[in-house]
């Protein structure tokens, strides 16, 4: 991941600094000599990085990995003091402007713009002398001496061989996705099919469950359990089978009220509130199963203690047994003794599915889909490669998952030498399928990689959208900039790419990682990327260089985060009491000043502590959960990077008073392009026209007075998306102009 930071973000380090040096008028600071040291050593950086990075050599070499991340801890120091020269730098501008507007309204011309004039040159002055100058020229005197320091591994390169591993791993992102993804598993899906259709053959008896059937599905990660499950539960013919479908993914660590949550919100209803009492939960569960014939799949079950699970078990499954005859529960799990352990529950006979991994002709199969998905040629085509895969997929272990991902680094690279690079690969012939996933991600490009890495902090399961997920990038600087395009829609060719690859895998309307490639890519990453759980155990083993984190843990593990000097992202997973992770946050806030994106999931929260005023190059703030945050800090609107906010809560909980919910000068905000919030705190917004960066406005209602009349929308020039309610509040002929004007042809609607 370094690689995209030697290489963009370094560039505009130097470009801004040199950009500088080039307006200064009699003002020298220091940084010119360190400046072109920086342009001569960049491409040797370069150079280091990416064969670090393709041959693994740090992981090897701890003087290497030491130096490129004190090369990394210095770019992000220059590049957070830019951040904060652009903010002084547009307060100064905004203040002329101001200045002008003052003086050019005055009755006396001459001698205001004369002062206006002595007043702009007395800030550009200022502009130099400004303290974060001081700071630049530091930060570039420190990352000057870092950089020196790639001399000392300039024999690890071999120019010619790392020219030809550039034209090796360049891939193209074209290409679609191969349309069956289950060969191999055909008679699994036959039997799984008739199974589901016919009544059970045991006899139904008095007992509790005797409604109900049971099949297990069994086989280690990768086998392809989930996949045939999905086949099956998305027929037509099934769907008519049954008057309700569930699917449940449930993972390690499972919580039985969330378990039961998630069967009613499968259903369709209300997002249901998990301060419930279990047996409130229970009986709206029951409820809705009664006399009803369902069908259930509970994916991804771990074994842990298996008293434990069992007791957990008997209390989710309790409200099924009203179900009507013809029921059926089908579960995925890693482990026999899971089968076993639900067998006891519901007190019938083990039934199990077992998938081992796939005969060579299947894998074979199974991969070309993916490497050659989209091509039109005949299968004499590309002979040489289609022998070089035979070969390959002789070390895949038969596992599906494998011979999916490896497709997708073959895909569209018919290069034979890039496809022997593949199969003669150390990491393909270690026996492992962490090497098979390992070999994916090295030969991501640069851009891809931040991306996929960053997934990779997520918990297990954890979906997320599209949309969201793009943002994100965006707010951490991974998306680079395409003449004639977005950066919301490079993102999204960027996301479209990890699916091609099936590096993400859709689920519903959402996407998430299989928790394979989750296990195997935290591991990978593990010092760009990390998560701490429930045990303190994980802490411990998490790098101080981390920049992403993602947290489910107590309030003691977590004020460990303070440590972690350099995070960039935290995603605050909470259940515990407000008054506990309100001061948390707040030391949170003062001990991670680095932070870009800030995601927190809680039922417990009120209030966001004013100390988010720390967070100076914040760029993406989300609140989620069955919260309720009576208003956000007044602090906020000083944070000038911030491009999304996102507060998104039930609908049905009550609304806290509109008027006080945001910051009245929230519109100070001019880097804002989006903002989510119940409709009436956006139509609170007085001067939303300031908010010129906005790209999205679903709903705002015109007033008649100041702030909030229909000439506030014609500032917004990046609005692609716009929805206004009220017009009966446009007041005159030119307001009507203007309204037509901000909705016309349709385009920004």
């Amino acid at each position: 991941m370094a690689e995209c930071f030697v290489g963009p973000i370094m560039d505009k380090i130097i470009n801004a600094c040199s950009d500088y040096l080039e307006d200064q008028v009699g003002w020298q600071t220091g940084m010119k000599k360190e400046l072109e040291r920086l342009r001569e050593n960049h491409p040797k950086i370069q150079a280091v990085v990416f064969a670090s990075n393709q041959a693994q050599i740090s992981d090897q070499n701890p003087a290497l990995n030491k130096w490129i991340w004190q090369l990394r801890d210095a770019i992000d120091e220059a590049n957070d003091v830019l951040d904060e020269f652009e903010k002084h730098k547009e307060q100064l501008t905004k203040n002329m402007e101001e200045t002008k507007k003052r003086t050019a309204s005055s009755s006396n011309a001459s001698f205001p713009i004369e002062s206006a004039s002595k007043i702009y040159k007395v800030g550009e002055r200022a502009l130099k002398i400004d303290p974060n100058l001081k700071r630049l020229e530091e930060v570039v005197q420190k990352l000057d001496k870092v950089s020196a320091g790639v001399t000392n591994f300039l024999h690890l390169l071999d120019g010619a061989k790392q020219e030809q591993q550039r034209v090796l791993y360049k891939t193209r992102e074209t290409g679609s996705l191969p349309r069956n993804d289950l060969i191999g598993r055909g008679k699994d899906k036959k039997f799984v099919m008739q199974w589901l259709r016919k009544p059970s053959n045991e006899h139904r008896g008095t007992d509790l469950y005797r409604n109900i059937s049971l099949l297990s599905i069994v086989g280690h990660g990768g086998m392809g359990k989930t996949t045939l499950l999905q086949h099956v539960y998305e027929k037509d013919e099934i769907t008519k089978e049954f008057d309700l479908k569930m699917w449940v993914c449930v993972s390690n660590n499972f919580d039985v009220k969330k378990v039961i949550a998630d069967m009613l919100e499968s259903l369709d209803k209300d997002w249901p509130r998990l301060e419930l009492t279990l047996e409130a939960l229970q009986d709206s569960l029951r409820i809705e199963m009664t006399a009803k014939k369902f069908l259930l799949v509970l994916d991804d079950i771990w074994e842990e203690d298996e008293e434990k699970d069992k007791s957990k078990w008997e209390d989710v499954l309790a409200p099924l047994a009203s179900g009507g005859f013809g029921s059926k529960i089908m579960v995925t799990t890693r482990t026999d003794s899971v089968a076993l352990m639900f067998a006891k529950v519901i007190k019938k006979k083990k039934e199990t599915v077992k998938l081992d991994g796939l005969e060579e002709d299947e894998s074979l199969q199974l991969l070309n889909s993916h490497a050659f998905a989209g091509v039109e040629n005949t299968p004499d085509d590309h002979q040489k490669l289609r022998a070089i895969a035979g070969e390959i997929v002789k070390k895949l272990l038969g596992s599906p998952l494998a011979a999916k991902v490896i497709g997708g680094v073959l895909k569209d690279n018919f290069d034979e030498r890039h496809w022997r690079t593949v199969l003669e690969s150390n990491l393909l012939g270690q026996n492992s399928i962490n090497s098979i996933f390992r070999l994916s991600y090295i030969v991501l490009p640069n851009h891809l990689q931040n991306c996929f890495a960053f997934c990779c902090m997520f918990p297990q399961d954890h979906t997320f959208v599209k949309d969201d997920l793009v943002r994100m990038w965006i707010a951490l600087g991974f998306i680079q900039p395409s003449q004639g395009m977005t950066m919301e829609d490079i993102g999204g060719r960027y996301f479209d790419v990890l699916i091609k690859k099936t590096l993400i895998d859709k689920v519903g309307e959402d996407y998430k990682m299989h928790d394979l490639i989750n296990e195997s890519a935290s591991k990978f990453f593990a010092q760009e990327c990390g998560k701490l759980v429930d045990d303190e155990k994980s802490s411990l083993k998490i790098s101080e260089t981390i920049r992403h984190l993602s947290v489910q843990t107590y309030p003691d593990i977590l004020r460990k985060i303070e440590k972690f000097k350099h995070l960039h992202s935290l995603f605050l997973f909470y259940e515990n009491s407000n008054q506990d992770l309100c001061s948390i946050l707040i030391e949170i806030f003062k001990a991670s000043r680095c932070l870009r994106l800030l995601y927190i999931r809680t039922d417990e929260l009120e209030m966001i502590p004013e100390e988010i005023r720390y967070l100076k190059h914040l760029r993406y703030l989300k609140i989620e959960g069955q919260l309720n945050v009576t208003r956000l800090p007044r602090s906020l609107s000083n944070l000038y990077h911030l491009q999304y906010i996102i507060y998104d809560r039930p609908w049905m909980l009550s609304l806290p008073k509109v008027d006080d919910f945001l910051p009245s000068d929230i519109n100070n905000l001019s880097n804002l392009c989006y903002l989510k919030l119940p409709r009436n705190y956006i139509s609170s917004i007085c001067g939303i026209g300031k908010l010129y960066s906005l790209q999205e406005l679903y709903m705002f209602d015109l007033r008649n007075e100041m702030g909030y009349r229909i000439d506030e929308l014609k500032y917004l020039n990046d609005i692609c998306k716009l929805g206004i309610n009220c017009l009966e509040n446009v007041k005159d002929v030119e307001e009507a102009r203007i309204a037509q004007y901000v909705t016309r042809g349709g385009s920004r609607i």
